[in-house]
């Protein structure tokens, strides 16, 4: 079920030149690895991850059931977080920051990060809100719009990106997803890293680790953070899963079925 990026051979010249060139024009940098389930206990044992630090999220995708959006770019998503403001997204991915309008750019709600695991690498643009704790089981009730979860921003943010005549409320909810995400700054990194476990209703889990960077850190934290979980033994060569990808082809076929 999980979607996998199985190329684990060395970026190209083409490839280390568009990479520089996405993270020169970026906010921020998420470096990512996905490890196989198997080893999340030897991984949490390795970096001092205690799970019961973990806090709860509920994620909630919007799509139509044959995932259009998510073939054109697209990806609308809701959360619910334990102990903190809910909040929901629209996101395009692939984008070159260069030729985001500046009034995108200037807005604070939006942020352009770019995502590198091992084997490649994508630069999205997010364009998040907070929102009232009761909205996004209301909508996944049935008892509110989709569109009411999206500020004005979003959704004329939205509109300009989906396809024509789609609108927020015309798609189908996919979901939720279960994640468990844990917070560490474990000795020796000097950094936070992140690690969140995805639960998909059939049993299947992704385990991810991340730790984002200024733009002009990349390339050092990169090498740090490799040097650093290899010392843990932490495999670094696995299969890279994409957690979000996943989700919506899981809940697709659910629709479809």
């Amino acid at each position: 079920m999980a979607s996998t990026t199985k190329t684990r051979k060395p970026l190209t010249d083409e490839q280390l030149q568009e990479l520089l060139g996405l993270i020169k024009g970026a906010d921020s940098v998420e470096l990512k690895l996905t490890i196989p389930a198997s080893e999340m206990r030897f991984a949490a044992n390795a970096l001092d991850i205690d799970p019961l630090d973990a806090q709860i999220r509920q994620i909630f995708f919007f799509d139509t059931p044959d995932l259009t959006l998510n073939q054109h770019g697209v990806v609308v998503r809701a959360r619910r977080i334990q102990g903190k403001a809910h909040d929901s997204v629209i996101k395009l991915r692939p984008v070159v920051p260069e030729e985001l309008p500046a009034e995108y750019r200037k807005s604070p709600s939006l942020g352009v990060e770019v995502d590198a695991m091992p084997g490649g690498f994508v630069c999205s643009a997010s364009m998040k809100s907070a929102l009232d704790p009761s909205k996004v089981r209301e909508v996944a009730a049935g008892d509110r719009p989709i569109r009411k979860l999206f500020s004005k921003e979003q959704r004329a943010f939205y509109a300009a990106h989906a396809p024509d005549g789609m609108a927020l409320d015309d798609l189908s909810l996919l979901g939720p997803i279960f994640v468990l995400k844990m917070k560490k700054a474990p000795q020796g990194m000097g950094r936070k890293l992140v690690a969140e476990v995805w639960l998909y209703p059939d049993g299947t889990r992704i385990v991810e680790l991340s730790t984002k960077c200024l733009p002009k850190e990349a390339f050092q934290v990169i090498a740090e953070s490799r040097a650093f979980l290899s010392a843990r033994g932490i495999d670094l060569g696995g299969e890279q899963q994409t957690k979000t990808k996943a989700a919506l082809e899981f809940f697709s076929k659910e629709l479809a079925s």
